[in-house]
């Protein structure tokens, strides 16, 4: 970012790095802190002015990326945290809880595989005591892997896939239902691929057509129990998943620039996003998916 001010009147168009990034290879899930360069996700830049005063919030992948700027936010408006993450993400994780405190908010560490049904029961259990209760779920974690045909994309892949993007969903949001009071917020992670799916990233992209279709019908569900569920589409967004796997390696100088703003984008540029459907200004909003895309349609 240009400015220190975040408020401050920008051009969105090179407001962030505007060329491709350079080759680079993690093992799956990858971290945050190695990649080059490193993700903005707000730690210097985004201001809060307590629109979540005293929320509770669950956010899966909270470590880097999207989930890392959502959290972020949330804490500097004013809420507590609970973040879940996988054990090889430790360090993303101690970095992340270490500066939230900062912010003088309630942060507690939750690692663990959402693959794991039982894992998704435990996890909310576990939010709902430590931090007093939950009216935020922020499910915002994702595996991608970029595969070049159908044939290549094996039963132990596409199980992992559709687990950690989808079921994890279902038994989350089973979990939790009890716990959450009327006001609670349900904020789900689409994508682009929902709606213009690449060829690479067919299991990925039929995940995420999921969650769409997931999100629109249990937001119609639950607003009797004065429950709203929204989601944020991203597109490009520069994240710990497209080093990892997520991309093919001569994808990545190229990474977003065939988009509408010729850039990627950071994982800040979500946390307004993310903050709005949490907080009261959503309240008559549910069932909707946001796009956050530099540019391409929905």
């Amino acid at each position: 970012m240009k400015s220190d001010d975040f408020y401050a009147m920008r051009n969105p168009v090179d407001e962030y790095r505007t060329e491709g990034f350079p080759k680079q290879k993690q093992p799956y899930p990858g971290l945050q802190k190695d990649m080059k360069p490193v993700p903005d996700c707000g730690e210097k830049t985004y201001k809060g002015n307590n629109r979540l005063k005293g929320r509770k919030a669950l956010i899966t992948g909270g470590d880097s990326g999207i989930g890392r700027a959502a959290a972020i936010a949330y804490a500097r408006e004013g809420a507590d945290i609970a973040i879940n993450y996988l054990d090889f993400e430790e360090d993303d994780a101690k970095e992340a809880k270490e500066l939230l405190e900062k912010e003088g908010c309630k942060v507690h560490l939750i690692p663990g595989d959402l693959a794991d049904e039982e894992f998704n029961k435990k996890m909310v259990t576990e939010a709902n005591e430590k931090l007093g209760g939950l009216d935020i779920l922020a499910l915002v974690a994702g595996h991608q892997v970029a595969t070049k045909s159908i044939e290549d994309i094996d039963t132990e892949q596409l199980h992992r896939v559709f687990a950690i993007n989808v079921y994890s969903l279902f038994w989350t949001v089973k979990a939790a239902l009890p716990i959450l009071p009327a006001g609670s917020a349900i904020i789900t992670t689409s994508s682009i691929q929902a709606y213009d799916p690449s060829r690479h990233l067919l299991d990925y992209a039929s995940t995420k057509g999921a969650i769409k279709a997931f999100t629109q019908a249990l937001g119609e569900q639950l607003i009797k129990k004065g429950i709203r569920v929204n989601s944020v589409a991203p597109g490009p967004i520069w994240t710990a998943l497209q080093v990892s796997g997520g991309q093919f390696q001569e994808s990545l100088p190229k990474f977003g620039q065939d988009t509408p703003f010729k850039r990627a984008g950071q994982p800040v540029e979500l946390s307004g996003l993310y903050v709005f459907l949490a907080s009261q200004e959503s309240s008559y909003i549910t069932s909707e998916v946001f796009g956050v895309t530099g540019g391409s349609h929905l």
